[in-house]
């Protein structure tokens, strides 16, 4: 995935501050590295995840939203935003029909193709990727400048700065554990260490067995987390799987023997908006539970 151009960044940044409203055409640079022009602010926007979603009701723009992704449940208000369909299957023809002047993307949860085929149909279609905890607030700062939201954007941004800053500080120099993050039991898959989550495992003291993975979210196998022994392991799967999948056939694993399996709901672990904090709070205070044991 690429990263964020400097370029984008900066125009980003210096359109969000400004006190008197941005010159037209507003020029942004996506997280595909692609130039994204809009003559105007965004007034029918779609997002085509639930965690976009979610990114612009934070950042003040939830009432142009005219179209969601399916399971776009967060905040109440999104339930009753039509639905567009998920990233297997969006349906073309009711995005079309809604006539949107910006379409927000997640650019690895999206389909390449499904991207292109808008951008044929001549839809203005605009890329996001948070792989750190960084990334959250310039998301929202971003679609501030998109949407016109740029006063409430900036709010939500400081105040997740500020939250993360505190959570930074809490848990710095802390010991190390190492950490196994277990998002699927079958097969068994975790994340690497370019993945969003390996950045939370990362503030709170924990290492990523598995951070040097080739993959985003690897499959794992049995004989792989033995050898890898984690004293702890986060699921993002109900415990009541979790174990189904792991404790039986794990059991001599540390983080088994001395019973640290712990949860984080999926919703905060993997959604990458301002809730993924409560994932870190959680991810930490869980750590902080294997060192005092």
């Amino acid at each position: 995935m690429l990263p964020w151009t400097s370029i984008g960044l900066a125009s980003a940044i210096d359109v969000t501050r400004q006190s008197s409203p941005p010159n037209f055409p507003l020029r942004l640079t996506d997280d595909r590295g692609r130039d994204i022009r809009l003559n105007h602010f965004a007034t029918r926007i779609i997002s085509l995840s639930p965690n976009i979603t979610e990114l612009v009701f934070a950042a003040g723009a939830g009432g142009k939203l005219v179209g969601v992704s399916r399971y776009s449940d967060y905040p109440a208000a999104a339930k009753s935003i039509p639905d567009v369909g998920d990233s297997s299957s969006l349906d073309l023809e009711r995005i079309i029909a809604l006539k949107p002047d910006l379409v927000v993307a997640w650019h690895s949860g999206n389909s390449i193709a499904d991207i292109e085929k808008l951008e044929k149909l001549g839809l203005t279609v605009f890329a996001t990727e948070a792989t750190r905890l960084e990334d959250v607030p310039r998301l929202l700062r971003i679609i501030g400048t998109l949407g016109g939201t740029s006063t409430q954007a900036e709010s939500a941004a400081s105040a997740y700065e500020t939250e993360l800053r505190q959570i930074k500080r809490t848990y710095v120099s802390r010991r190390p554990v190492k950490v196994f993050q277990l998002i699927w039991h079958q097969p068994l898959m975790t994340v690497n260490g370019h993945h969003i989550i390996n950045d939370i495992i990362d503030m709170c003291g924990g290492i990523n067995v598995f951070a040097s993975a080739a993959s985003l979210t690897p499959v794992i196998s049995t004989e792989s987390l033995l050898e890898a022994d984690p004293q702890a392991i986060i699921a993002s799967v109900s415990l009541e799987i979790a174990e189904t999948g792991i404790r039986e056939r794990l059991s001599t694993i540390s983080a088994i023997k001395n019973n640290h399996l712990f949860f984080v709901h999926p919703d905060l672990m993997h959604r990458q908006t301002p809730r993924i904090l409560q994932a870190a709070k959680k991810v930490c205070a869980q750590l902080e539970e294997v060192r005092s044991g």
